[in-house]
């Protein structure tokens, strides 16, 4: 009975992501776009992951100071931080390092993700966010990835107009995961 409960949740929550994903793909998803500070909320959400950052072994960097305000939906940029996030800790290898960054310019801020796991194909990168698409089946078992996850956070960037990019660490090792996001109107830095 526990399996065939476990079983039921999982199916679940794969139903109402893809319920989501139809949404976001049809266009009938409310983006509630919005000024507010990226730096705090990646900060919470750090906190707020403390136990699955210990159950990982890992160690998470992120050492930005002062509020750094961009134009999009608090809720929905929380989403996909936490998804890519929890994608770094679950390919955690070798030195167990999630670092996150944010680099402004005139008019964006870009948010880096970096875990040093393991490398993943270059001829994989361009399908991360195709629905369903595993680069490893079987180690995504191990976790419960669904394979829609990184759908859903391309759609969610799309309706931000945010750009987002996968491309393997500077050593050939780890992922990078690089967005995009629109700086607020009068945060512009120079």
């Amino acid at each position: 009975c526990d399996v065939i409960v476990d079983e039921a949740d999982k199916m679940n929550r794969l139903v109402k992501k893809l319920l989501t994903l139809n949404q976001l793909e049809s266009g009938n998803e409310v983006i509630s776009m919005g000024r507010f500070d990226v730096a705090a909320l990646i900060e919470n959400y750090i906190q707020s992951a403390e136990i699955l950052i210990r159950q990982s072994g890992g160690t998470v960097r992120f050492k930005e100071t002062g509020p750094v305000y961009v134009w999009g939906d608090e809720f929905k940029t929380e989403e996909v931080v936490m998804n890519y996030f929890s994608n770094a800790l679950n390919h955690l290898s070798g030195e167990k390092i999630v670092d996150i960054k944010l680099k402004m310019n005139e008019k964006l801020v870009r948010i880096c993700v970096f875990n040093t796991g393991e490398p993943i194909p270059e001829e994989a990168l361009p399908h991360l966010w195709e629905k369903f698409y595993k680069v490893d089946k079987a180690r995504t078992r191990e976790y419960g990835g669904s394979g829609v996850g990184l759908s859903i956070v391309k759609e969610i960037l799309k309706g931000h107009k945010a750009t987002v990019l996968a491309k393997s660490g500077a050593d050939g090792k780890g992922l990078r995961i690089i967005m995009g996001f629109p700086l607020a109107e009068g945060d512009k830095q120079a």
